[in-house]
């Protein structure tokens, strides 16, 4: 994913729209979209449409704002595949309950890429332990608190005092004066607040 603010801001002006790739700024209107809504370049001319294009687009637009490659996408798949239910929802759900997207939901960080830098880095604990890889995925009681040094806990303060005008998920609570929150049940299909439609990717994925 990209980390450059530039290089995030031209993606979502590629999609047309916002995928909350730099968290709270794309609710100010420092946000690039708000400011360029067209697509990057000196020339651009309309693409015909096609299914497989619109399937494609759906797909690479959701990893882009999970943040995922592709193999890690294709791992998803293969498990939502495997569950009972709609695959689609099973495949929004998963992505949905990584560790990194549960600590930006919760307003510990600013950016997802701040999220996944924080539990890459060792500095978030699910029920007292370590836990230093952002796709693990959560479960219903799991606790998640910020541990580490002064320093870090004054930046998820600050980012909670940040992002205090965020709705927080139904599925998730949230303790500000402890860097905490715990997780009450599994999300479910209209608790994903991405503009994703889950139906093309199962068609494309399928294939």
């Amino acid at each position: 994913m990209a980390r450059n603010s530039k290089n995030v801001c031209k993606l979502c002006r590629r999609e047309g729209m916002k995928l909350f790739l730099k968290g709270q700024r794309c609710f100010s209107e420092k946000c690039g979209i708000n400011r360029r809504d067209y697509a990057p370049g000196m020339h651009v001319r309309p693409k015909k449409s096609t299914d497989y294009g619109a399937q494609l687009r759906e797909k690479q637009k959701a990893k882009r704002i999970y943040g995922l490659l592709e193999r890690q996408f294709q791992h998803y798949f293969t498990i939502a595949s495997r569950q009972k239910g709609n695959t689609g929802e099973n495949l929004l759900v998963l992505m949905e309950r990584r560790l990194d997207n549960v600590v930006l939901n919760l307003g510990l960080a600013l950016s997802r890429f701040d999220a996944r830098q924080m539990v890459g880095h060792g500095h978030i604990r699910v029920n007292g332990k370590r836990i230093d890889i952002p796709s693990y995925l959560v479960r219903p009681g799991d606790e998640i608190q910020v541990f580490g040094t002064d320093k870090i806990k004054k930046k998820s303060t600050d980012a909670m005092d940040m992002n205090k005008g965020q709705s927080l998920p139904t599925w998730l609570e949230k303790m500000p004066a402890e860097l905490k929150g715990k997780v009450i049940q599994l999300p479910k299909r209209e608790d994903v607040p991405h503009p994703i439609n889950e139906q093309l990717i199962i068609e494309l994925c399928s294939k």
